[in-house]
């Protein structure tokens, strides 16, 4: 059965790849043979079921980078490294004016300040958050605003960005007198808000994690909720922590529609480099999702590579968390 399934699967991946038709048929068949499977057979089918979704669920992420690095290709032949390193022109940086320069440096540059102006946002409030969640609220407090707390990561990232641009870019325009409606500070100020929950979340979880008998060992010795709370829970759940603020970093660099719809989408480097307030506005995300319908040729392979760029920084700070987290595992084990 399980042979016949893979045939399937196959079959109509093949036929899917090369445009054909007759497509629904295999997919037809799989069904049936799945249908048929989980009457008669159902250990033996959910068995099959789950080891292909897994596996179909790995297939997709190679097959989604391998896209990104094929549609590449053309950019990188054309600017090599330059595509990562070029400043100059400043005024004909990414394809101005008919010009055949592609630079993600300024985006590149762009999303780092709105990640860094996140994290300084949303590590604190979060680790606070955390702390007070689960270490100093009473009971009827916590059954109410942590629940709020993860509400927050089901709003619309739209609709924090429609915030930010008619409420947070006015503030500073009107009272800052900024070159332009749109800043990297107020777009950070808000994606920090958006990494919030996810920050508050994984390191709520991590504090409760850490054993009673630690805090009560603390307690016993004379120590007040507070300094056990701080020289022994929080400890006790850095890694968890660092884990949580990695995890919304991560949420912060991949933020697309609440920057597009706050930053200018112009692109160039701000005097200094460190100038928030500066009329430059551009982030990898924001890039692709303003430009990619309408690009084509070098432009759009340069998107692309933007796509690649972003997803690999994504990758490395999953994976750092991931570690993170492991190593907090095997601290609370005891092991070294």
């Amino acid at each position: 059965m399980h042979g016949l399934v893979a045939g399937w699967i196959v079959l109509a991946f093949l036929l899917f790849f090369v445009g054909s038709q007759w497509t629904v048929l295999p997919v037809i068949g799989f069904l049936g043979t799945m249908a048929y499977g989980w009457v008669r057979y159902q250990a033996e089918a959910a068995k099959g079921l789950t080891f292909l979704t897994t596996i179909l669920t790995v297939a997709i992420l190679a097959l989604i980078i391998s896209f990104l690095l094929i549609r590449s290709v053309p950019i990188v032949q054309e600017m090599g490294v330059d595509l990562l390193t070029k400043t100059e022109p400043a005024g004909n940086i990414w394809g101005a004016n008919g010009g055949t320069v592609w630079s993600l440096t300024p985006m590149m540059v762009g999303t780092a300040i709105t990640t860094v102006i996140a994290t300084v946002v949303a590590a604190p409030l979060g680790i606070a958050g955390a702390v007070f969640i689960s270490e100093m609220a009473p009971t009827r407090v916590r059954e109410v605003v942590k629940p709020g707390i993860e509400l927050m990561a089901g709003i619309p990232s739209i609709t924090y960005g429609f915030i930010g641009l008619t409420i947070v870019n006015q503030y500073f325009y009107l009272e800052f007198t900024t070159p332009t409606i749109g800043n990297y500070l107020a777009a950070g100020i808000m994606i920090g808000i958006m990494a919030l929950p996810t920050i508050v979340t994984v390191a709520e979880d991590a504090l409760s994690t850490v054993p009673e008998s630690m805090k009560s060992g603390s307690l016993a010795m004379g120590s007040t909720e507070w300094q056990t709370t701080k020289s022994v829970t929080i400890p006790a759940a850095l890694s968890g922590v660092s884990a949580g603020i990695l995890l919304g970093i991560g949420r912060a660099m991949g933020e697309t529609m609440a920057a597009t719809v706050m930053l200018s989408h112009t692109k160039g480097f701000p005097t200094p480099v460190f100038d928030v307030f500066a009329g430059y506005g551009e982030t990898l995300t924001t890039v692709i999702a303003f430009e990619g319908g309408n690009a084509s040729g070098l432009h759009l392979s340069a998107l692309f590579a933007g796509g690649v760029v972003l997803f690999f920084m994504v990758m490395v700070l999953s994976v750092t968390s991931q570690f993170v987290e492991w190593r907090m595992e095997k601290k609370l084990r005891g092991e070294q």
